[in-house]
């Protein structure tokens, strides 16, 4: 129930909670400012009471009581003895009684009171004569001079409450229509952006949400959101045009599979049967081969990533010593090096790099470990053709095969370096060719382990 009554909007929210708190600020300095003003109201009030009682005692002498010297507020002054009797009174307090019964005491000679007669309030200061006076000029007998005042409309009447009342209302009613406005406007811009958002489907993702100047939080969350925007544009287009070599890499494997198959059914007495289900299994493996390339690919791209420490030097060791013996490999370590990474990812890609400079070399093959800083950096080189410069980086583009490739290996995918670029970037490292004397040469380079301390370089070499 009391969610329905909460507004649903920011600006009407925070302006409402702008306002509750700006009034019971405010409605806290008007007590306190009204307390504080009626005291010194008081106090001066008293101030003055007290000055004319005192000053006349001070002049009362052997007995002989002149006329108090008043001011244009206190105009009410009596002198009062102990038995209660008004011995002198100035002129307007002349033939009234007694002011007030207030009598004080030697210890606390000077009180103070407010009293109401006749519809009016008056502040009344009682000044009790010393013990000394007493005893000179009444034989010990106590006099009490009072001096009163009418009440200053102030303290009267709630002039002043009302005053602060409607202060604490228009502090409070423009503090809320600031926060309003100032709301309004921030939230402008997040406007504009949901907005814009609203229009942005998957077939227009080229639109970008309005940056506002300047760089507050809304700016930063502009720009967060166009560079989000324009990285789920990068993945949409990278993932049409997988989508599409995929299915053109696909339909040829799967346009000679029908073919097999249709010929064998059409021509079941001219074709050997067993010879065409031999070529269609074949066809079928490829098929499978290439579709687990791809999911491998996908689920590197897109899947969670599991790392612990690895021995990048044993790794590389290891995948040296099972390759075939077609081609000698040389293995030159010259750091003991940890990585965090997938062991089972890392093998594959190092398995990929020599698959492929075995592929490619004439007469040797060579591996280097080193460390490069904070970088674990992994060469392997072959003594081939190489890549021309302008391939660099085609090469690792899904089912890019350059001639020379694709007459060594015909049945080959041409999957091979795009997983295993795809597995190093997600290892938050890198993969490319670089510049040769002889040969390709690619590069890998991965962060080191944070425990990874410098070791002293082993400097073995090693030929497989």
């Amino acid at each position: 129930m009391f969610s329905r009554l909460v507004p649903r909007s920011i600006r009407w929210r925070f302006s409402l909670a702008t306002a509750a708190l700006a009034l019971i600020a405010c409605l806290g300095s008007a007590i306190t400012l009204d307390t504080l003003i009626r005291d010194r109201v008081k106090d001066l009030a008293f101030r003055d009471t007290q000055r004319v009682a005192t000053h006349w005692l001070g002049q009362i002498r052997h007995s002989e009581v002149g006329q108090p010297s008043m001011t244009s507020r206190v105009t009410l002054v009596q002198l009062v003895d102990s038995d209660g009797r008004v011995v002198a009174a100035s002129p307007r307090a002349q033939g009234r009684p007694p002011l007030s019964d207030l009598r004080p005491s030697d210890k606390d000679r000077i009180q103070h009171e407010t009293r109401c007669w006749s519809g009016r309030c008056f502040m009344i200061t009682a000044a009790r004569t010393s013990p000394q006076e007493s005893a000179e000029l009444w034989h010990g007998r106590p006099h009490i001079v009072y001096a009163a005042m009418p009440q200053p409309a102030l303290l009267a009447d709630r002039r002043l409450e009302v005053i602060l009342g409607f202060g604490v209302l228009g502090a409070t009613l423009l503090a809320g229509w600031a926060a309003w406005v100032l709301v309004g406007r921030t939230l402008r811009s997040v406007e504009a952006m949901r907005a814009r958002f609203a229009e942005i489907s998957l077939s227009d993702l080229g639109s970008r949400v309005p940056q506002p100047p300047g760089h507050d939080e809304i700016a930063r969350l502009a720009e967060s959101a166009n560079d989000a925007l324009f990285r789920l544009q990068q993945a949409v287009r990278q993932q049409r045009h997988f989508a599409s070599v995929v299915s053109h890499e696909l339909r040829t494997p799967l346009a000679g599979l029908r073919a097999q198959l249709e010929e064998a059914l059409l021509y079941a007495q001219q074709v050997d049967p067993h010879a065409s289900i031999r070529d269609a299994l074949a066809t079928t493996q490829r098929l499978q081969s290439l579709i687990d390339e791809v999911a491998t690919l996908t689920r590197i791209r897109t899947g969670p990533q599991v790392r612990e420490p690895t021995n990048l030097t044993e790794l590389v060791r290891q995948e040296a010593e099972s390759r075939p013996m077609n081609m000698p490999i040389t293995v030159r370590i010259r750091d003991d090096l940890v990585v965090p990474g997938n062991h089972l990812q890392l093998e594959e890609v190092l398995a990929n790099l020599l698959v492929n400079a075995q592929r490619h070399a004439r007469s040797k093959v060579e591996i280097v470990v080193e460390r490069s800083t904070d970088m674990a950096v992994v060469t392997v080189a072959d003594d081939g053709a190489g890549i021309p410069s302008e391939d660099r980086e085609t090469v690792f583009q899904p089912f890019v095969r350059l001639p020379e490739g694709r007459d060594r290996d015909p049945k080959g995918s041409g999957l091979g370096l795009a997983i295993s670029r795809a597995i190093v970037q997600a290892h938050h490292g890198s993969l490319s060719v670089e510049d040769s004397a002889q040969g390709a040469r690619l590069v890998i380079r991965l962060p080191l382990h944070d425990s990874e301390t410098a070791d002293e370089p082993s400097a073995a070499d090693a030929t497989w």
